[in-house]
């Protein structure tokens, strides 16, 4: 015997919202670099924006980066130089209600790159948030700083798209940089497909 079944599609869902499950206790990690870490410190603002420009309260922000000498604290980085033993290089916070979160770090040192000449100080940045199914990578560059003139990743985007990739200084706190990440719509961050 046999039966006749109908398909019918069911409603879309969207991915989440539960990262900030991921992010409660032990898992938030908002000082990358320790009292005692070697370099300039600052704190990154981030603040993640959707395609109207509204707050997303309910994403996640990792962030990876080099100790203020260009050095991770990776075993994959096989540079011979010490990493700073008080600069982890590891971040992950989720966005507050206003899709805010804040780090407090050190200025990232030039890294090399694949052709052997250095990056610009940034801050690799993963976006988990609702409705995206895989994470969206990016990076933090500094405005104003000479390096990014040279930067091999950064002189593959678009002059007109760079912008998307800066924090900028808060002219009213020394050592405050904010970094503005829009998900979709005009303006929308630079992601890299890695």
């Amino acid at each position: 015997m046999s039966h006749s079944v109908d398909l019918q599609p069911s409603a879309f869902q969207t991915v989440g919202p539960f990262f900030h499950l991921g992010c409660i206790d032990t898992r938030s990690v908002s000082c990358l670099a320790g009292a005692k870490a070697k370099g300039v410190r600052i704190r990154l603002i981030c603040l993640v924006l959707d395609g109207e420009g509204a707050p997303v309260p309910d994403a996640m922000i990792e962030i990876w980066q080099a100790d203020a000498e260009g050095k991770y604290n990776h075993p994959v980085d096989w540079q011979e130089k010490v990493a700073d033993a008080e600069c982890s290089g590891f971040g992950r916070l989720a966005t507050d209600e206003n899709g805010m979160c804040v780090f407090e770090t050190v200025k990232p040192g030039r890294v090399a790159g694949n052709d052997g000449g250095l990056q610009a100080p940034h801050l690799e940045i993963s976006v988990f948030a609702r409705g995206v199914l895989n994470r969206l990578v990016t990076r933090a560059y500094f405005e104003g700083d000479r390096a990014n003139l040279e930067d091999p990743i950064l002189l593959l985007v678009p002059a007109v798209r760079r912008a998307t990739l800066m924090a900028r200084a808060d002219s009213r706190k020394t050592g405050e940089w904010r970094f503005e990440i829009r998900l979709c719509g005009e303006d929308e961050t630079v992601f890299f497909d890695v």
